[in-house]
C-alpha cells in the first residue's frame, strides 16, 4: 500500500522516527443474528484476510475515512452502525526502518449497495465468510469481528 503523501513529506523532515498515526478499520457485517457473515479482503502485503482499514488523512474525519476506504478497497458502499473499539497498537518498524504506532477506531458497518470486488492494489481478493467459518485470521482480527457482531453494544476501549 502506498505511503500517503503527507506522511512521505513528514518522513523527509523526521526520517524513520516514530509517528503516531490515526487509523480506521471497518468490520462489515451482513445477515440476521445467528447467521451473520463478514466481508474480508486478502491483503496484498501479507496475504492475510482482514477487515478494511486505512490511515486518516489531514482534515478527514475517521468516519468519512472508513467509508472512503471501503469504497476504494472493496468497491461497495456501506453505512456505519457504531464504533466498536478504540485501541492503540504497539509500535511497529517497517522493513525500510520507518516506525509507526496506530491509534485505531474500529467501526461496525453494513453493506448498502454494490458487489464486493477488489478495488485497488491493497487487496488481491474479497469474499464473504460465515462467522462460524472464518478463514485463517489473526487473533486481533478475530476479536474485532466478535466485538462487532452485536448491532448494539458499548464501545470497547483498550486501556
Amino acid at each position: 500500500m502506498p505511503t500517503p503523501e503527507y506522511i512521505a513529506r513528514l518522513r523527509t523532515k523526521i526520517g524513520n522516527e516514530l509517528l503516531l498515526l490515526p487509523g480506521v478499520s471497518g468490520v462489515i457485517i451482513d445477515g440476521e443474528p445467528g447467521a451473520e457473515r463478514v466481508l474480508l479482503g486478502r491483503r496484498a502485503d501479507t496475504g492475510r484476510w482482514a477487515s478494511v482499514g486505512g490511515i486518516v488523512e489531514p482534515e478527514e474525519h475517521p468516519a468519512t475515512c472508513i467509508l472512503r476506504e471501503i469504497t476504494e478497497e472493496i468497491s461497495i458502499k456501506a453505512r456505519i452502525d457504531r464504533v466498536v473499539l478504540i485501541t492503540t497498537h504497539p509500535p511497529i518498524t517497517y522493513p525500510n526502518g520507518d516506525q509507526c504506532q496506530f491509534v485505531t477506531t474500529v467501526f461496525r458497518c453494513s453493506p448498502v449497495s454494490g458487489e464486493p470486488a477488489v478495488g485497488d492494489e491493497e487487496s488481491t481478493d474479497v469474499a464473504w465468510f460465515p462467522i462460524t467459518d472464518l478463514p485463517d485470521i489473526t487473533d486481533h482480527e478475530r476479536r474485532r469481528i466478535q466485538l462487532a457482531l452485536p448491532k448494539e453494544a458499548p464501545t470497547a476501549f483498550d486501556l
